[in-house]
């Protein structure tokens, strides 16, 4: 998943706060960060940004898209809380989608809507990858 953003260092910060680590790759371009990417999750999902200036016109509109990316959490009502306490606005509350599936989307600071869950269906497919 790649995000457009206006203020890349911004973005960057607040995703390395919220995550807890700093991003592992950083493209700079024109003097300035163009890119950076972090590693997530247990299949080391890429999340990217890339600055506006270095897109072709049209993506990253100012409207949200109609893609949503998840993030496996333990505890999602925890993870939203933490979300909103960092300055993101919330999308979708706090919704169980059905026994051992609960999700909650936020906007972040930069516009981009960003989900939380735990879906006991992706844990289980986790631990059957364990070992292969």
């Amino acid at each position: 998943t790649s995000f457009v953003v206006d203020d890349l260092d911004s973005d960057e910060s607040w995703y390395s706060e919220l995550l807890g680590f700093e991003p592992y790759f950083v493209r700079e371009a024109e003097g300035t960060t163009a890119y950076a990417e972090f590693r997530i999750g247990d299949f080391q999902h890429e999340l990217g940004f890339v600055d506006r200036r270095f897109t072709p016109p049209g993506r990253g509109s100012a409207e949200l898209g109609s893609a949503l990316t998840y993030w496996a959490v333990d505890d999602v009502e925890a993870a939203y809380e933490r979300l909103l306490s960092m300055g993101a606005t919330p999308h979708e509350d706090v919704t169980e989608r059905g026994p051992g599936f609960v999700t909650a989307s936020v906007v972040d600071p930069f516009g981009n809507a960003l989900g939380v869950m735990y879906n006991q269906h992706y844990l289980d497919v986790v631990e059957s990858t364990k070992g292969s």
